[in-house]
């Protein structure tokens, strides 16, 4: 409006650019009629995800309460055709699942070699059991995964020497929770002195491993087999029961998550360590121990570890009375 009031007093184009403060090409477009005097929103852009966005929104919806983790999904768009990028699906998937705000942790770092993460993890209880085995190196976070319909220790113990093999070669320790197939009681002979399953002791000994328990209550201890269980979860276990028409079994289960190690777990870049697992591992490898023959096993029948945990001993038990001391001291002072 000032520009046409200045330039119907007869100001030219350039007088009035000074004036208003503005260029001279932009006092011509208003003269002519053609300039705006606000900007609207821009014209939202197509996206390559376009397409694809009810595809997302439905599978999304049909886990939970679970999480579907965006590069499972950027593995079925890539199947469907799509050859956008990454980060506007995770945009996608923020906007359609709200991720909640994570916890602070503090992670503790290993030595290659050092140390070895164990646990198991529930996945269905009725039917029947269907649990798996998980094992990750501390420092390369090479993992290995293995179902099975049962805890039992000698359950535990094949288990762990498949992972063993998996990793080629033992780590010099293992960290766990405190399992009765593992620990029998914590501290039953004096602070830090645990009574362990003797089974499992024997089995450690064999391949001269030591055996460290996180703190009771205390699962972020062992952070890194628990953030691979999240991962287990999310990029394995749901992705797959949700094809299927009838429940998942332990057989079925054991063959895909094979292939899942091996395709997508070891060789993606590890949000922690910014490498691949498989290529941490090629360096570990060689610090860990080397394994002996398969363990024999001693009869597992021998100690049912279903029953009730034995006592442990009082401190007394474990030495004479006071009293016998007492006498020896003075059959030597005679």
């Amino acid at each position: 409006m000032e520009i046409q009031v200045l330039a119907r007093h007869g100001k030219g184009i350039r007088e009035i650019a000074r004036i208003i403060g503005s260029s001279r090409n932009y006092v011509r477009r208003v003269l002519r009629g053609g300039a705006k005097t606000h900007y609207g929103p821009r014209p939202r852009r197509a996206r390559k995800l376009d397409p694809f966005v009810d595809y997302v929104r439905e599978r999304i919806e049909s886990v939970k309460p679970h999480r579907l983790a965006a590069t499972v999904l950027l593995r079925e768009l890539r199947e469907q055709g799509y050859d956008g990028g990454y980060t506007q699906l995770t945009a996608l998937v923020a906007e359609l699942a709200p991720r909640p705000a994570p916890e602070a942790v503090v992670r503790f770092e290993t030595e290659p070699g050092h140390q070895a993460q164990i646990d198991f993890i529930i996945f269905r209880r009725k039917p029947s059991l269907l649990a798996a085995f998980t094992a990750c190196l501390g420092w390369s976070r090479y993992a290995y995964a293995e179902f099975t319909d049962n805890e039992r220790v000698e359950t535990l113990i094949a288990c762990l020497e498949n992972a063993f093999e998996f990793f080629g070669g033992a780590p010099g320790s293992v960290l766990c929770d405190n399992p009765k197939t593992i620990v029998l009681a914590r501290d039953a002979y004096g602070e830090g002195r645990h009574r362990f399953n003797q089974a499992f002791l024997d089995f450690a000994g064999h391949y001269g491993i030591r055996t460290h328990l996180c703190h009771p209550y205390r699962a972020q201890t062992k952070g890194k087999v628990e953030r691979f269980h999240r991962y287990v979860r999310q990029s394995f276990y749901v992705p797959l029961v949700s094809r299927l028409d009838e429940p998942l079994d332990v057989a079925t289960a054991n063959r895909e998550i094979r292939r899942w190690l091996h395709e997508v777990a070891n060789v993606r870049v590890h949000a922690s360590t910014k490498e691949q697992p498989l290529a941490r591992w090629r360096r570990e490898r060689d610090l860990l121990l080397p394994l002996p023959p398969r363990y024999s096993g001693r009869r597992f029948d021998a100690q049912p570890v279903a029953s009730a945990p034995a006592m442990p001993l009082p401190y007394e038990s474990l030495q004479h009375p006071l009293s016998r001391y007492h006498e020896l001291v003075l059959e030597v002072a005679r």
